[in-house]
């Protein structure tokens, strides 16, 4: 059974649906039958290295609302992902474009460690304020994880898995998708959202072929 989940490193909900779908597949009958691959997503390609400015001001901004419901936006999201065992940290998060990260992301699949290096970006952005768009900070965290440091300085260097990350971006909008996470099972089914584990483990058996 092949999942792929389209997801981005910036996205809270990504990382929250990620736990989520970990905690479905611990209860998965065939789940060493099950192959993951992370597929690439960018809520925003138009983003700049770094974004200025307190967080919660530019989410108040974009949702049309005040800075005071923004911070609370951003606390019931932090106690959200309080109940997956994540520590959230919006007052230091640094907000940049994750296209080079998605390239990273790429490489570590050929490693077999793409899973891995989903988890530690994710971590990086959300956990610890670090600027995910940062090239050198993108090699440290992947050397972190076991890829080679002059891969990752050549990958970054070049425009390796470039296309690679549009085809994932051109695929989702040719299926439909339009918000991540989006969990797919063989191209045939799919659920968006960080839906609970019980929602995730009944796709996973949907999942499963007829004999």
């Amino acid at each position: 059974m092949q999942v792929e989940i389209w997801s981005d490193i910036a996205c809270p909900w990504c990382y929250v649906g990620k736990r989520r779908f970990e905690a479905a597949l611990a209860q998965f009958p065939h789940r060493d039958q099950v192959q993951v691959t992370w597929r690439a997503f960018e809520l925003d390609p138009d983003a700049p290295h770094e974004r200025e400015g307190e967080r919660a001001a530019r989410l108040a901004e974009k949702y049309g609302t005040s800075v005071e419901r923004a911070r609370e936006m951003e606390q019931n999201m932090t106690d959200t992902a309080a109940g997956e065992g994540l520590a959230f940290r919006f007052d230091i998060a640094r907000s940049g474009n994750t296209f080079d990260a998605h390239r990273v992301v790429h490489l570590a699949a050929e490693h077999g460690l793409q899973d891995a290096m989903k988890e530690r970006l994710m971590k990086a952005y959300l956990e610890e304020g670090e600027l995910i768009s940062d090239r050198d900070t993108l090699v440290r965290l992947g050397s972190e994880v076991g890829i080679p440091r002059d891969e990752l300085v050549d990958t970054l260097a070049s425009d390796r898995f470039g296309a690679e990350v549009r085809d994932d971006e051109q695929t989702a909008a040719a299926i439909g998708i339009h918000a991540v996470p989006t969990f797919v099972v063989d191209r045939r089914l799919a659920v968006a959202g960080a839906q609970p584990p019980a929602v995730l483990l009944e796709l996973l058996r949907r999942g499963v072929p007829v004999s």
